[in-house]
C-alpha cells in the first residue's frame, strides 16, 4: 500500500472512531443531544413551546437509539479500517473494505437525507452532508494515486 493510501485509511479510521464517540454521546448525554438538535432545528436549546414531558422522553429515546446505532456503525467502520483495510486498501476503490465503507455511507446518506428534506428538516440534511464529506473526501483521496 502506498504511504498516501495508508494515511487516508488511518484518517478514515479516526473519523469512524469519532463517529462512534458522537453516537455514544447521544446515549450518555441526552440533555446535550436534545439541546443540540433543538438548537439546530428550532434555533433554541429549549424544547419548542408545544412539547410535553412525554414528547421529551420519547425524543430522548429516539436520540439514544440513534446514538446506539451510530456507535455500533462507527465501531464497525473503525474495525474494518484496521487490519482488513490495511491488507486490501492497496487496491483502491476495488478493495472490499473501501467498497463496504462507501456503500454503507451511501445506504445511510440517501434515505436519511431524502427523508430529512421531504419532511422539511433541511438542517439535518446539511449535517448529513457534512458527515458524508468528512468520510467522502478521504475515501476519494485514497484512490487519487491510482494508475
Amino acid at each position: 500500500m502506498t504511504q498516501q493510501r495508508d494515511f487516508w485509511r488511518r484518517c478514515l479510521r479516526l473519523i469512524a472512531g469519532g463517529t462512534a464517540l458522537f453516537g455514544l454521546a447521544f446515549v450518555l448525554l441526552p440533555g446535550l443531544t436534545r439541546a443540540g438538535f433543538h438548537t439546530m432545528i428550532y434555533g433554541s436549546p429549549l424544547p419548542p413551546p408545544g412539547f410535553t414531558a412525554e414528547a421529551l422522553r420519547y425524543t430522548s429515546l429516539a436520540y439514544a437509539v440513534l446514538g446506539a446505532v451510530m456507535f455500533g456503525w462507527g465501531v464497525l467502520m473503525a474495525l474494518l479500517l484496521g487490519a482488513p483495510a490495511r491488507r486490501d486498501f492497496q487496491h483502491g476503490w476495488r478493495a472490499d473494505s473501501w467498497r463496504m465503507l462507501a456503500i454503507s455511507l451511501l445506504c445511510w446518506f440517501v434515505p436519511d437525507t431524502a427523508y430529512s428534506l421531504l419532511s422539511g428538516y433541511w438542517q439535518n440534511a446539511v449535517l448529513n452532508s457534512a458527515f458524508l464529506l468528512l468520510f467522502g473526501l478521504p475515501l476519494l483521496a485514497s484512490i487519487r494515486d491510482e494508475g
